[in-house]
């Protein structure tokens, strides 16, 4: 979402740091690329003015004058600036007797409905028992949309005949989930295609009937500034608790995420990064701050992994690089674990230092070679995968048809693995052994 604006601020960082020494005009010229940086990535304009005088003031001040190295004193100003107007981090809240009701609102193709299944998700994940409403009448195929994505994720669905008032039906989900015992209702309610009082009007007498916890708009982040005008007519009539912004993972410009905090006053509760049900992270401004300038975002990949895998898999697995006998069979099974934690691309934006060398890539490369990487692997048989000495000649012949690709891939392959092989016995024999106490 942030690539324009992440390398056209590193390219100003870099200006800087060739610069040793930075004088008021160096900090100027600098300064202007920001802005235009922001600019064109479509931040407010009254937010951009406040984040460049905020920095400037402090970088021509002491702060950078009398820095050993000023320019990474400038990207850490930029940052701490950056946290600033993102705002702080909001979580939902729940406290107090339930069942809670979480209203999700927003316009007409902004991702409500998928939204309401990922959160629904999230909260289960977090001990919570959610009940999912569907609250939205006029467009029949949402509730069949909820219905599925429900039985999909195996969380029960409230949906009444299509006659029923939405402020009718969501009371009678609150009711039904009071006697069932559920701690959360989710209203999935009605969008337009843009703000209107009959819609507006409906939302309000939902949120009088339910008494709502917290009133979420979904936001397409695609949208840009709109998503920022959006935001403020929702709120002036509905006192919105937080924002969530979808289809971060898409390829706009970023502006919304930066703009809406500071604009609306409302905090951002949640970002949703891709199409799966669990593509759905809370919202950190230090760390949304570190991605847009490149830093990566640690904590958030250690998050997702400690989500997404087994432990007591993982715990094997170590036991298996510890005593050098991992095999194909592993290789694959750790294959499929890092698809979990979403598309690669996105999980080496993450990791400090490789989010530019991942945008040099086309974006379906990394995944492309996984599922031939796993192909090959799957053509092989428990035997082979076991012991990969084994595969002769016409063996590797039989794989390379069976996985769609060439004897040459194959023997690539098998090349890499005995170079990872011999890795793992250099570790099992004491070299490294360091290595292993970061994961446990």
């Amino acid at each position: 979402m942030f690539e324009n604006l992440s390398e056209k601020l590193q390219a100003t960082f870099e200006k800087l740091a060739r610069k040793g020494r930075l004088s008021e005009s160096d900090v100027d010229v600098g300064l202007r690329d920001v802005r235009l940086a922001l600019l064109e990535a479509d931040v407010n304009y009254r937010v951009v003015k406040e984040l460049v005088n905020a920095i400037r003031e402090r970088a021509i001040g002491g702060e950078v004058a009398k820095s050993l190295t000023p320019a990474q004193q400038v990207i850490k100003i930029v940052h701490e600036e950056l946290v600033r107007v993102l705002g702080e981090p909001a979580k939902l809240n729940l406290s107090g007797r339930g069942p809670q009701v979480i209203m999700l609102v927003g316009l007409q193709g902004s991702g409500k409905t998928t939204m309401a299944a990922k959160l629904a998700l999230f909260l289960r994940r977090e001990g919570h028992k959610p009940l999912l409403v569907a609250a939205d009448p006029y467009r029949p195929a949402a509730i069949t949309q909820l219905e599925v994505l429900g039985r999909q994720l195996d969380i029960p669905v409230y949906a009444e005949d299509l006659r029923v008032k939405p402020a009718q039906v969501s009371a009678n989900a609150l009711k039904r989930a009071a006697s069932g015992a559920y701690s959360v209702v989710i209203l999935d309610t009605a969008g337009r295609l843009q703000i209107d009082d009959e819609m507006m009007a409906e939302l309000e007498e939902i949120k009088r009937r339910v008494s709502p916890a917290e009133i979420l708009l979904v936001a397409d982040a695609m949208t840009g500034q709109e998503a920022v005008q959006v935001a403020e007519g929702f709120h002036s009539r509905l006192g919105l608790t937080g924002l969530i912004l979808t289809k971060v993972d898409g390829d706009a410009r970023g502006g919304a995420a930066i703009s809406l905090r500071k604009v609306t006053g409302v905090p951002i509760k949640f970002l949703g990064v891709g199409e799966k049900a669990d593509a759905l992270e809370p919202f950190y401004p230090d760390r949304l701050a570190s991605r847009i300038l490149g830093m990566g975002d640690i904590l958030t990949l250690i998050e997702k992994a400690e989500s997404a895998f087994d432990q007591e898999q993982a715990r094997k697995m170590e036991q298996k690089l510890r005593t050098a006998t991992f095999d194909l069979e592993d290789f694959r099974q750790q294959l499929r674990e890092i698809k979990k934690l979403g598309p690669l691309s996105q999980v080496l934006e993450m990791i400090p230092g490789l989010g530019q060398a991942s945008r040099q890539l086309p974006t379906d490369l990394t995944e492309r070679q996984m599922k031939r990487v796993e192909a090959i692997i799957n053509s092989m048989t428990p035997a082979e995968r076991r012991d990969p000495h084994l595969l002769n000649g016409s063996r590797k012949r039989r794989i390379a048809l069976g996985s769609g690709t060439s004897v040459q891939e194959v023997n690539q392959l098998l090349i890499q693995f005995r170079d990872m092989q011999r890795m793992m016995r250099q570790f099992s024999s004491g070299k490294g052994r360091g290595l292993f106490s970061l994961f446990r």
